[in-house]
């Protein structure tokens, strides 16, 4: 399975922006999406997951009522919706994928595919 974010860029605080992370193939071991984030100099951090077959969504507690994550079936494609950014979002942003979101769901050491990252930057 590959993973291709793209809609990182900069923006000024309080602004939007939304991640794609475009999938190769949608198998069992990519039920599960989620989103990660690394600021230089901290460990990678959950911020957000989706379970695909049935829709569910999991939020950092950092990130509940500004992030939104969800998944188009057609395109395979999860997005992740960034509305009220703050300067604490800055941070590379990684997509990836395991086969369920039912445990460890903010776990970076569970995933086993991972996109390239894309910058974002608020100021």
């Amino acid at each position: 399975v590959q993973l291709v974010e793209s809609g990182g860029g900069s923006v000024q605080a309080g602004g939007s922006l939304r991640l794609s992370c475009a999938t190769s193939s949608y198998t069992v071991s990519s039920v599960c999406m989620g989103w990660f984030r690394q600021a230089p100099g901290k460990e990678r951090e959950g911020v957000a997951a989706i379970h695909t077959t049935v829709g569910s969504t999991y939020y950092a507690d950092s990130v509940r009522g500004r992030f939104t994550i969800s998944h188009d079936k057609v395109k395979n494609t999860v997005y992740l919706q960034m509305n009220s950014l703050k300067p604490v979002d800055t941070a590379m942003y990684y997509c990836a994928a395991k086969s369920t979101c039912y445990y460890s769901t903010y776990d970076p050491s569970t995933y086993s595919y991972w996109g390239q990252g894309t910058q974002v930057t608020v100021s």
